[in-house]
């Protein structure tokens, strides 16, 4: 299945899981394909990963068990997803999907919800040092240019501390592109190019005049600076064999009954401004609900994949579109033996950003050590350009870049390799969000509010704090899920608050609390 070829396609592992877990994923035939007959429930989660596994598990809570999450694969948890990789005898589970938990806990600090839950299912995991266990590389081979990996990080360091400034002043967004012209630092060397790309795209999956000054500082602030509300500066990636999502189905096989889960259904239609909503999929289901909850990433959202009656409004759809859906892809290649770096993570400079830039070895003492594995990420257009190429095209780049970093030996071809395409797949349309420069708060407000009452819009992309982050996914699940549980039980509005004009010019009110540590009225 991995041999000489590359597979484009995501595919879903299906592991040894606990019974119970097995359990939930399960679902009776008759009711996955009924075409007819009346389905109604209360609340209809459209979406099993983080964010509605969280919000099911919120309603559970505060007494609400009608519901149902209705996913279109055949298992929970979204966007993560591990893929047993390598050839008979050396294979192991990599994730394509997300991998690292992003901030930890420092001390008796506040915890990341993630970390939370991979201690509480027993998730095998290992620290990551990322920038500081890494072998540099440019056109000439090894080159060490470390000090310049440092000033990169420092620059970024720099560009937060003046978003925070920028912020008491109400000054408006840019690119973070700009921010580091206006200091000076912007990169000019190659080198200097793949360091920026390191500390930058490699964590948002897009460049530096693709995203936001502002939100880019706040984001990295409340994931790994603790005394700015984040958690730790740790990058804790999975390991276990059951794949990273076994957290999130270890989860939802504490509370999830088998008749509140619909598998292998897509939806293409949502009917709504009746008394119900009525939700169809290409198997011919339909189901009604009172509320129903989209947790669609917003790559699919930016689709014609999902067709709402009547059309979303106008405000609706600019906050949809205000967003990035950026892509971050993983190569992962096996060789029959280790020639490369004996650190975690190497750097590549080539003359074109974005040209396989990041490697990771993950023949690595404490990763998977004899399994001749080294993954390459590329992000943004270099990510969207290799899904229009041919799996020969792919793997004879990869090789070429490997060769131009080992000059002097005889680089074999691969005897596995993998990736995967998330933009062209319908039901993702990329890998995680990202804000774009000349952000704007309304629009934020916008793209989670409810319409008509009815729909309600979640996910890592509708966090503020935590766009594009796993965590950023379980919070606003739990936010929903408790929104969602007042609504109903008639402790609170049913409506959330939208701006039908964002003003550009409107003052960035809340995130001035960042940096004067005033209260914060956005929990998430």
């Amino acid at each position: 299945m991995f041999l000489s070829s590359v597979s484009l396609a995501p595919s879903i592992a299906l592991l040894g899981l606990l019974s119970a877990v097995s359990s939930v994923c399960a679902q009776n035939a008759d009711t996955t394909s009924s075409a007819s007959g009346s389905n109604h429930t209360t609340v209809l989660i459209l979406g099993g990963g983080m964010t509605g596994i969280i919000a099911a598990r919120t309603l559970h809570e505060q007494g609400i068990e009608d519901f149902i999450i209705l996913d279109a694969k055949i298992d929970l948890g979204g966007r993560m997803i591990p893929e047993p990789f390598g050839v008979r005898g050396r294979q192991v589970v990599v994730e394509v999907g997300p991998s690292w938990i992003q901030g930890t806990q420092q001390g008796n600090g506040t915890a990341n919800p993630i970390w939370e839950l991979a201690l509480k299912h027993n998730l095998s995991t290992v620290s990551n040092d990322i920038y500081g266990s890494v072998t540099t590389y440019d056109d000439s081979g090894y080159n060490d240019y470390t000090d310049v990996v440092n000033q990169a990080l420092n620059n970024f360091d720099r560009a937060t501390v003046l978003a925070g400034r920028r912020l008491k002043e109400g000054e408006v967004d840019l690119s973070l592109r700009s921010a580091y012209g206006l200091m000076g630092i912007g990169p000019k060397t190659p080198q200097e190019d793949a360091s920026n790309y390191f500390q930058i795209d490699f964590v948002i999956a897009q460049s530096p005049s693709q995203t936001s000054w502002l939100a880019s500082a706040w984001r990295n602030n409340f994931t790994y600076i603790p005394e700015y509300g984040g958690f730790s500066n740790v990058h804790q990636m999975s390991i276990d064999q059951r794949g990273f999502v076994y957290i999130a189905q270890a989860e939802a096989a504490e509370f999830l009954q088998p008749r509140q889960m619909i598998y292998n259904q897509t939806v293409n239609l949502i009917e709504y401004g009746k008394d119900t909503v009525a939700v169809h999929t290409t198997g011919d289901l339909t189901i009604t609900a009172d509320h129903v909850l989209c947790t669609f990433s917003v790559g699919v959202l930016q689709n014609s994949d999902v067709v709402f009656q009547p059309p979303l409004p106008d405000w609706k759809i600019e906050a949809i579109n205000s967003i990035e859906m950026a892509t971050y892809t993983k190569i992962f290649l096996q060789f029959n033996e280790t020639f490369w770096f004996p650190t975690e993570m190497g750097l590549y400079a080539a003359k074109q950003r974005g040209k396989y830039p990041v490697w990771q070895s993950l023949d690595h003492v404490g990763f998977f050590p004899g399994s001749g594995i080294i993954c390459v990420t590329v992000t943004g257009d270099w990510a969207l350009y290799i899904e229009q190429l041919t799996h020969e095209q792919i793997q004879s780049e990869v090789i070429e870049v490997l060769r131009a970093m080992y000059p002097n030996i005889t680089v074999p071809e691969p005897i596995a390799i993998h990736t995967t395409a998330w933009a062209s797949n319908t039901l993702y349309r990329g890998s995680y969000a990202n804000w774009g420069p000349s952000y704007v708060p309304a629009q934020s407000d916008n793209l989670k509010a409810t319409v008509n009452n009815q729909l309600w819009f979640a996910g890592e992309a509708t966090s503020t704090k935590h766009f594009g982050l796993l965590q950023g996914a379980y919070f606003e699940g739990q936010v929903v899920g408790y929104a969602l549980a007042a609504c109903i039980q008639g402790k609170g509005s049913c409506e959330s608050p939208h701006t039908t004009i964002p003003k550009n010019a409107q003052p960035h009110h809340w995130q001035r609390c960042l940096t004067s540590h005033l209260s914060c009225p956005h929990p998430n």
